[in-house]
């Protein structure tokens, strides 16, 4: 068995554990592992009740590393999110006490519930894998991956994220609603449990995860590919509509993602396809459209499926 059908095989595994707990969401499961292997952080838009939450906590268990999780309030300070230095009458001296941002999984639940203030405290860390507090910067443990939530920015008391916030989003991705028959399915697991809670084994440890991600770093991408890339990136900068494109991060993040993509299909080598799968997800968010738009009910989804139709796709070799 090769690296790569190891690797396959490994992520089938977790993915079978994670939908143990949500039923029929296969395809943006996948999404979300391709992000967690990529060591990029994820965003769930989506309205309430659909399990956005508990695919983060069910990623978190079955990846076997630290997890804490953060339910951003209009009250939530920078402070509560990264930790402070509180004074110990004891040593009369000042102590640090880490914040829940010190661990591997982190899931920032209804992140835009919190005011643009509070989420930026995230952002250091999301970019850097680091915190600074009062003069000095500690490093965050690898690997450390945000997967936050969000509602619909029209729902009331929510703040839409800053532009550079949601740009260190690897991907956004949104659950949606059920079909019937996966719903009833839903219905039938928790009457044969009979019980709210299920627990879930864990597939890989940290060491294991990480191993799996430096496994990503062997998946072979070709000048044509890496050229069709840059091509895609380059349209949403002149595209239609769009007042700010994707940037260079956004070319990275693509990338990324479609080796992931290859690897989870089992392949040493980046195709066409995997790009296309991967692109929406990877740069819809990172597009600021023209304020004309708005009012014709415009997205960034709709944009990056018009330049995946006009941009031509090359020919490329496994071997090229």
């Amino acid at each position: 068995m090769t690296e790569s059908d190891e690797l396959a095989e490994r992520a089938g595994a977790i993915l079978d554990e994670v939908e143990r707990a949500i039923v029929g969401k296969r395809e943006a499961l996948e999404l979300v592992l391709c992000a967690m292997l990529a060591d990029g952080h994820v965003l769930l838009e989506d309205y309430p009740g659909l399990a956005k939450t508990l695919v983060a906590r069910s990623f978190a268990a079955v990846s076997g590393v630290h997890f804490s999780r953060i339910q951003f309030t209009p009250d939530l300070m920078p402070g509560d999110v990264t930790g402070s230095s509180i004074f110990n009458q004891r040593t009369a001296e000042f102590e640090f006490r880490p914040g829940p941002v010190f661990t591997n999984v982190l899931l920032a639940d209804e992140i835009n519930r919190a005011p643009p203030k509070t989420q930026s405290a995230l952002l250091e860390a999301m970019a850097e894998r680091q915190v600074t507090t009062e003069d000095r910067t500690r490093a965050l443990e690898r690997p450390f991956l945000v997967l936050a939530t969000e509602n619909p920015i029209e729902f009331e008391g929510t703040y839409p994220l800053p532009e550079a916030q949601l740009d260190r989003f690897l991907v956004r991705t949104r659950i949606g609603y059920p079909s019937p028959g996966a719903e009833w399915e839903i219905l039938r697991r928790r009457l044969d449990r009979s019980s709210d809670e299920l627990t879930l084994r864990a597939i890989v440890d940290r060491d294991g995860l990480l191993a799996m991600q430096a496994a990503i770093e062997q998946v072979h991408v070709s000048e044509p590919i890496g050229r069709y890339i840059v091509a895609l990136v380059s349209a949403t900068r002149s595209g239609r509509g769009v007042e700010v494109g994707a940037s260079p991060r956004g070319s990275l993040a693509l990338m990324k993602l479609a080796r992931v993509r290859a690897a989870l299909d089992g392949r040493a080598f980046v195709v066409p396809d995997d790009v296309k799968q991967v692109a929406v997800p990877a740069l819809a968010h990172r597009l600021t459209l023209r304020p004309e738009l708005w009012t014709q009910s415009a997205s960034g989804e709709e944009i990056i499926g018009q330049i995946l139709d006009e941009v031509p796709v090359p020919r490329a070799e496994p071997d090229a």
